[in-house]
């Protein structure tokens, strides 16, 4: 979001006088300047954010290989992922996968 709101005011910016008074919020501060003084600064911040956003991308890409490798190499699996891969597992007795009542009384 912050990316997109530096992008709309850079835009808007590069079509105003550049001697045109300003104010940009810094520290929770307004502080008037010109266009002029303010229009690098926004552009500086925009390339650090994208900067940013590709660290970020990378180290979450390599998080999540590192996660998949060791849920491998621990046999880590999550309830209901692998439901649909593995077919239902029958019983040995010929029931047709009813669950066996062995050992209930039934009266």
């Amino acid at each position: 979001m912050e990316l997109n709101e530096h992008t709309l005011v850079i835009d808007t910016l590069k079509e105003v006088d550049q001697s045109r008074k300003c104010f940009r919020m810094v520290g929770g501060v307004l502080v008037e300047r010109t266009v002029k003084e303010v229009l690098p600064a926004l552009e500086n911040n925009k390339e650090q954010i994208n900067k940013i956003i590709e660290t970020l991308g990378t180290q979450l890409q390599a998080k999540g290989r590192e996660l998949n490798e060791y849920r491998e190499k621990h046999n880590i699996r999550v309830m209901g992922e692998d439901d649909q891969k593995q077919p239902p597992k029958e019983s040995g007795d010929g029931s047709g996968g009813k669950p066996s009542s062995a050992g209930v009384l039934v009266s």
